[in-house]
């Protein structure tokens, strides 16, 4: 067995990929797994992205919001898990009132890469 006790600290998430205020704590990288806790201010959320292996998202306090590229905004709260496709492009992040943590799963590709980052979202609900 071997045990890992690394926290690098924590991120900012960039403005180049963010809206708002978003923290990230990197909770593992063994091989090619991520795992990031990501707390989302009210109304911060990502900007439209994808993954190559797909992404689970697992909401552990507050309330959100995911969206699908052709799909509605659905709302999200403590205790749901969602599962993104591989290469589905997305957004997700707080609700405009509350704050939103979650736990990110990503699998990078062979090249190492986990995500690819588009534009911003342009019709955030208020």
């Amino acid at each position: 067995m071997h045990i890992t006790r690394r926290r690098p600290g924590t991120l900012q998430g960039p403005a180049e990929n963010f809206t708002g205020t978003v923290r990230l704590d990197e909770t593992a990288a063994p091989a090619r797994l991520r795992m990031f806790n990501v707390h989302f201010a009210p109304s911060a959320h990502t900007a439209w992205h994808r993954h190559p292996d797909g992404q689970v998202l697992h909401v552990l306090e507050g309330e959100g919001l995911v969206q699908r590229k052709g799909g509605a905004v659905e709302a999200i709260r403590a205790g749901d898990t969602v599962w993104i496709e591989p290469d589905e492009w997305h957004w997700h992040g707080a609700g405009p009132r509350t704050s939103m943590t979650h736990l990110a799963v990503v699998e990078a590709a062979e090249d190492g890469t986990t995500t690819e980052w588009h534009a911003h979202v342009d019709d955030y609900p208020a």
